[in-house]
């Protein structure tokens, strides 16, 4: 189905000679890494964001050569979360472009170093106006704070400058906020970044991040949510600064105040449908689904396979979005994200730290992209539609595969009374198991936190009586899953029955789905360490959940294992104990349908 194509024959053609000494560069013209200096200067802006007046702190990247007669595109870039313009990642980028001979524009974020204003989490409204501000500065329609004026950047017309955007995480959604609000922008490469952070924070596989109904949160993360949330607050400490727009109020030091009432919401376990379709709206007001459809830069989305706080499936829906009406996109799955491969990507894959632009498949792709859309070189490959890194291919210049899509469901397998996962309708045999949660959590997936600082993390675990597992037979061939698995499945708990419809979606039961493959000596992994927690939306009806997509290969003589647990230790959980029981059976609804390549 899948064409497997080497990483190598995915890639653009080499850059372009340098321009002579000279020559009036138009901006078509690429320059080969490493052969051109570049000189960096320090800048403040004041730019109006939301109402109000921002200072950002920006440092500006000029290569040798670009002048008021020479001009150059240009690339903004601004930090992920918690950093600033000086923190490696995003330092690089500007030392990175400026090398190859794009005027670089790098910045700490609104409420980030010494920027000024309130974290409000990529507002477009609000952050995307203040890019729009140094959109001006490179258009040469504003100057600097100090009367610094920037008349070196290629222009398509007046007051219109060459500008792609690059960036991660929370320097990655920001990139869409200001085209959304911006249309000067020329191009973007967001890497693992959310398309709909109510989905991110609290994530519902009845729904997912492209459903049209997500009134009800599914289970908050609140070691993920809860760590950024601390390492925001604590910016004004990190950072001292008398900048009275950095500080809101004692009970949301450093956040917008709406932002606050997200966390306080989540967190609680108490969700009364008035305050909590409050906060979810305001989420989703601060995220791409809200906005998407006003971006119309070409777009390199890049987004982690090994990723629990923005999974596959978020950049999935942004691809779709906005190849759906008719924006230019492309998207690749890497091998790192914000989990555990977040601290040193494997060999081969970008590292945006060291600047391995030239020597990944990532970062060539990235270069095309900027070569076609700000150089306006027509020859430039900008590579397949959608690509995705295999981490069972030893050897990195073949580890990408391409498709003309993301894979649906294409295999079913049935959930059978014994526990066992059956390629038929015939094998199913009746049979009802029951597990139930306790107070504290009885199954671990992951400690959030602790692939970014380096920590170990304790294998996934689940404990006995709490979760339910249905199992295959071993494999009698390598089986490759690429994509977003689906489930169907009925459970009964009358303990929800009775209070499912209080008005509090906290009453209604949560459930966790996952798949393991298992070793032929019996041990088992927790693939990528994802889950798809579940608020059920009627216990008494069958539902479909979608699973986080992953791209795994289960051995030859392994053993797939569709698991429902309780709960898990990186979520919020069930409010009270609440029995489960499941019935499979001939006529009873019960199918795992999996994304299968060849």
């Amino acid at each position: 189905m899948l064409a497997a194509l080497a990483g190598a024959a995915l890639l653009g053609p080499p850059l372009l000679a340098a321009p002579a000494a000279g020559a009036r560069d138009d901006g078509r013209r690429a320059t080969p890494a490493g052969t051109v200096g570049h000189r960096v200067t320090p800048l403040k802006f004041t730019v109006p964001a939301g109402g109000r007046d921002c200072t950002v702190d920006a440092d500006l990247y000029v290569p040798d050569g670009v002048d008021r007669r020479h001009r150059a595109p240009a690339v903004l870039a601004t930090n992920g979360f918690g950093g600033n313009k000086s923190d490696g990642s995003t330092a690089a980028i500007g030392k990175a472009v400026a090398g190859r001979g794009y005027v670089g524009l790098v910045y700490s974020g609104l409420g980030f170093g010494a920027s000024g204003c309130l974290i409000s989490l990529d507002d477009p409204r609000i952050d995307g106006e203040a890019a729009s501000g140094l959109l001006d500065f490179l258009a040469g329609r504003r100057a600097a704070d100090d009367g610094t004026v920037a008349d070196f950047v290629t222009q398509d017309g007046r007051g219109d400058p060459r500008v792609g955007m690059l960036g991660g995480s929370y320097g990655g959604a920001v990139q869409l906020a200001t085209a959304a609000v911006d249309h000067r922008v020329d191009a973007l490469v967001p890497l693992i970044t959310w398309h709909d952070l109510a989905y991110s924070l609290a994530p519902n596989g009845v729904a997912g991040p492209a459903a049209a109904d997500r009134a009800v949160p599914g289970a908050a993360k609140w070691q993920w949510m809860n760590g950024f949330y601390l390492r925001g607050e604590g910016q004004p400490l990190a950072v001292p600064s008398l900048d009275p727009t950095r500080f809101n109020s004692l009970d949301c030091i450093h956040f917008v105040t709406q932002a606050c009432a997200t966390f306080r919401t989540l967190n609680s376990g108490r969700y009364p449908a008035a305050e909590t379709r409050r906060v979810l709206d305001y989420a989703r007001s601060v995220s791409p689904v809200s906005y998407l459809s006003k971006v119309e830069a070409p777009t390199l989305l890049v987004q982690g396979q090994a990723d629990t706080l923005f999974n596959l499936n978020e950049a999935t829906a942004t691809y779709r979005t906005l190849t759906g009406q008719g924006t230019p996109a492309k998207m690749i799955w890497q091998a790192w994200g914000h989990s555990g491969g977040m601290v040193t990507p494997p060999a081969g894959e970008l590292d945006l730290g060291d600047g391995t632009f030239d020597t990944s498949y990532v970062g060539r792709r990235i270069l095309a992209w900027f070569q076609r859309y700000l150089r306006h070189d027509r020859h430039a490959d900008t590579g397949p539609d959608f690509a995705y890194h295999r981490d069972w291919i030893d050897d990195p210049a073949r580890a990408y595969a391409a498709a003309p899509a993301v894979p649906t469901p294409s295999r079913t397998l049935y959930l059978s009374g014994d526990g066992r996962l059956v390629d038929h309708p015939r094998h199913v045999v009746r049979g009802s198991r029951t597990y139930r949660n306790l107070p504290v959590p009885t199954s671990h997936s992951e400690s959030s936190l602790t692939g970014m600082v380096g920590l170990p993390d304790p294998p996934p675990h689940d404990g006995r009586h709490t979760h339910l597992g249905w199992t295959t037979a071993p494999l009698s061939a390598p089986l490759d899953v690429v994509g977003a698995p689906r489930a169907t499945l009925r459970v009964r708990s009358p303990a929800t029955e009775r209070v499912q419809h209080s008005g509090d979606a906290a009453d209604r039961l949560v459930l966790f789905a996952k798949l393991y493959d298992v070793a032929p000596d019996g041990g088992r992994t927790l693939v990528r360490r994802l889950v798809a927690p579940v608020r059920v939306p009627d216990v008494r009806r069958a539902f479909t959940l979608t699973l986080p997509a992953t791209v795994h290969r289960y051995g030859k003589g392994h053993r797939l294992q569709f698991v429902i647990a309780a709960s898990d230790g990186a979520y919020v959980g069930n409010r009270d104990v609440k029995p489960v029981t499941v019935v499979n059976g001939p006529g009873e609804p019960g199918a795992l349908r999996l994304p299968v390549v060849r």
